[in-house]
């Protein structure tokens, strides 16, 4: 039983599931779920007493309960100035270095109440790793599939949590069906970052924590690096609870930002189209963490940074090395795909007080190299 009862919701179609299923897409149009869930205001006031976890915005999580069974401590990640007017939020320090513990910490929670016989992930490998790591605190049984080329210390971190790495030949999007596939198999339990609305909520927190730690305000600008959207959608649900509550004052434009090399939803914004006419073409990128070139959810992305009034950026490759090593100068050390909203605008201006989120660790992949192979 969830603790607050929910329901799936596709925005597409309006086709609705119960949350304490294992159906992950949308039956009618195989499309991403969307929750139906109404958070209640969070008491800034009560917040300093309260668990030093995400799991203290617990009035805002659609699995609220007193005593969340899985939890690694994640959340409250420290706010680092860069410049008079940039500040980073250092999710590269979470349990497995990467933000991505916002959302799998949710997944593995409601896994761990519906009992599946397996629980499978895809990712290019930090969404693997969390969840991984909280099915192994969990007691979940868990396969992660990952696309060959994956970085070899992610691909040893899985492993390291005793889940099985089913590494696929081809690219992410590969990856992906091959994953989808296995999710339709009785007794699975697809731990999507981008079908399970439920990671969404996870990554809200990201926006939660920054209103705590700038004293119930937001930024004038969110920037945010996106593939399949992930943090976007999450931080856009965060901004909508907590002006629609009175919490904040004004929503904060999101600057979203992609690698040039695989910009399928910069294109469309800047050509004015709701949807994409269809999957880019891959080309090789450093950051591999956002080189999506079909996402599931690109209109909610779309309709989110324009419902904003932020818009799109987009980074090269020599952009992404340069500011990989800025910040390592600055001693923070963080993969090329966390370092991309730095690359965005470390030469942009008129963005007023601006949040970047740093959001996997260097550890994991290494330096950047000179050329992408």
């Amino acid at each position: 039983m969830l603790g607050i009862m929910t329901a799936y919701a596709c925005p597409r179609c309006r086709t609705h599931a119960p949350a304490s299923a294992l159906t992950w897409c949308c039956p009618k149009c195989r499309g991403p779920w969307d929750l139906d869930f109404t958070a209640a205001p969070v008491p800034l006031a009560s917040l300093p007493s309260r668990v030093n976890s995400l799991w203290r915005y617990t009035e805002a999580l659609p699995l609220a309960t007193a005593t969340p069974r899985v939890t690694l401590g994640e959340g409250r990640t420290p706010l680092v100035p860069l410049t008079d007017t940039v500040s980073a939020k250092l999710d590269f320090l979470m349990p497995t270095l990467s933000f991505k513990d916002r959302g799998a910490v949710m997944l593995a929670e409601l896994a761990l109440r519906l009992r599946p016989r397996t629980v499978i992930a895809d990712s290019s490998g930090n969404a693997g790793t969390a969840v991984a790591a909280y099915c192994a605190r969990a007691g979940l049984d868990c396969a992660v599939y990952v696309p060959e080329g994956t970085s070899p210390k992610k691909l040893e971190q899985i492993r390291a949590h005793g889940a099985r790495a089913v590494v696929v030949a081809g690219d992410r999007e590969a990856t992906a069906e091959a994953a989808r596939e296995a999710a339709d198999e009785p007794g699975v339990f697809y731990a999507s970052h981008v079908y399970n609305p439920h990671f969404l909520h996870g990554t809200k927190t990201y926006a939660y924590e920054l209103w705590e730690d700038l004293g119930g305000r937001l930024p004038d600008t969110l920037v945010v690096p996106v593939g399949n959207g992930t943090l976007l959608l999450g931080v856009a649900l965060a901004v909508e609870e907590l002006y629609a509550h009175g919490l904040v004052g004004h929503r904060p434009a999101l600057v979203a930002v992609q690698a040039e090399a695989v910009s399928p939803l910069a294109a469309a914004f800047h050509a004015g189209a709701d949807e994409l006419p269809g999957p880019a073409e891959p080309r090789p990128t450093l950051a591999e963490g956002i080189a999506i070139p079909n996402p599931p959810r690109a209109a909610q992305i779309l309709r989110a940074v324009r419902a904003s009034g932020g818009t799109f950026l987009t980074v090269t490759e020599d952009r992404i090395r340069a500011a990989q090593n800025d910040l390592a100068r600055r001693g923070l050390y963080v993969e090329p795909t966390g370092v991309a909203c730095w690359a965005a605008v470390r030469a942009t201006h008129g963005l007023g007080t601006t949040v970047v989120p740093l959001c996997g660790a260097g550890a994991k992949t290494g330096m950047a190299g000179q050329s992408v192979q």
